[in-house]
């Protein structure tokens, strides 16, 4: 993984926690276990999907999903 990969998907990680820390009112160790549990971080950690090249908010809303219906589609 490159350092610039590397770097796009903390940053995408980052503001995905944060959101999950507003919209739930989770602690930030509960919104990272959500988020690094899901199957979503796997598929942002897989360069081949390129979801990490895609914004917080569409990557949120996968999230979301996921949480809502157990799955990513």
């Amino acid at each position: 993984m490159t350092d610039e990969a590397r770097f796009l998907i903390d940053s995408l990680i980052e503001q995905l926690v944060l959101m999950a820390v507003e919209e739930y009112k989770l602690a930030i160790p509960e919104a990272l276990q959500l988020v690094y549990n899901s199957q979503l971080y796997e598929k942002i950690t897989d360069l081949e999907t390129g979801l990490y090249y895609q914004s917080a908010p569409y990557n949120y809303e996968l999230l979301r999903h996921e949480m809502k219906y157990g799955k990513i589609v």
